[in-house]
């Protein structure tokens, strides 16, 4: 664990501490077994933001990619009767030709990641408002979905699902960002893409992979999300999601200059997050000031972020000054 995952472990349980004193409830069963359902939810998009983030990018789209693979896996499931390991999967195929695409924008065609993902946000919001002709779509009397519902939503041993998916996720992609050599290309990257492409990394590859797996982690949450809230609104289903995402990854270490970052960070992220928005509820403040508080948490994130940035800077350069000084042997 990096002092940065240790001091955000630390403010975890001092922010816990402080909510729970203020009101108990928190600690119940109830309330707990709800927020590891949000963290499973929240968590497994948000390992794939911090993918992206890595790299330099950013995908500003998640909550419309939601709005749209919502819809079709509904449509799939009611209307289309198909059977759901199957609208599953192409839910799933669906987020990774996204993510591709995200991935094919920026890097031959070098378009920005903001400009991609912002024009994607208006353009799959409006797809699935289209397609549903702005009408909130339910399962209704759809059948052969007892087993989907369940392994979606449903509990294993007391622990929601979405939360044990979360884990499962984080554990694979822990690895593929700590233990490969694609892990590895990604910092570098992130670091610097110029200097990582004149070492001899394919990085146009390196960031379509970020993008494809930003994809299909999203796939794989808006499937979660469709049946958490077991209908699909297209004009608000996922609004502002990717701030979720963003301020989870930025609060768990990533640097939005890239080259920075750990899956565990953007799992903490995302429970201290969720701890927030309880915090928040039990202060009684109004929930309309959610997204006033997530903001304020990224600014936070990004003003720390910079400071930690600009004290490493000194320190590296006052070493090398040392070793300049030093008198040659």
């Amino acid at each position: 664990m990096s002092k940065k995952e240790l001091g955000l472990a630390v403010l975890l349980i001092v922010i816990g501490g402080i909510t729970a004193a203020l009101n108990p409830l928190f600690l119940s069963g109830v309330n707990l077994l709800n927020m590891a359902n949000l963290i499973g939810l929240f968590g497994i998009f948000a390992i794939g933001q911090g993918l992206i983030i890595i790299t330099g990018g950013i995908d500003l789209s998640v909550g419309s990619m939601f709005a749209l693979l919502g819809v079709v896996l509904v449509d799939l499931l009611v209307n289309f009767e198909l059977a759901w390991p199957l609208a599953v999967l192409a839910v799933i195929g669906l987020g990774l030709l996204l993510g591709l695409l995200h991935g094919l924008l920026v890097t031959r065609i070098r378009l920005q990641p903001f400009v991609v993902t912002l024009c994607g946000l208006l353009i799959y919001r409006g797809i699935a408002r289209y397609y549903t002709e702005d009408s909130t779509s339910g399962f209704g009397y759809a059948g052969d979905i007892d087993t989907i519902t369940w392994l979606a939503s449903g509990r294993s041993f007391g622990i929601p699902h979405p939360f044990i998916i979360m884990l499962l996720v984080a554990g694979i992609m822990a690895v593929v960002l700590h233990r490969t050599v694609f892990g590895r290309y990604l910092y570098a990257v992130g670091r610097n893409e110029e200097a990582a492409r004149h070492s001899g990394i394919d990085t146009n590859k390196v960031i379509t992979g970020a993008y494809l797996l930003g994809g299909a982690l999203a796939g794989l949450s808006g499937v979660l999300l469709v049946f958490y809230t077991s209908s699909v609104s297209p004009s608000s289903f996922g609004n502002f999601y990717e701030l979720y995402a963003i301020a989870a990854a930025v609060l768990g270490g990533c640097s939005l200059r890239g080259g920075e970052g750990s899956i565990l960070g953007i799992v903490l992220g995302t429970v201290l997050l969720q701890i927030l928005q309880n915090l928040v509820n039990i202060l009684g403040i109004p929930s309309s000031l959610n997204f006033a508080v997530m903001g304020g948490v990224i600014l936070l994130g990004v003003i720390a972020d910079q400071q930690l940035g600009q004290r490493k800077q000194r320190i590296q350069l006052s070493r090398a000054q040392g070793t300049a000084a030093a008198p040659a042997e």
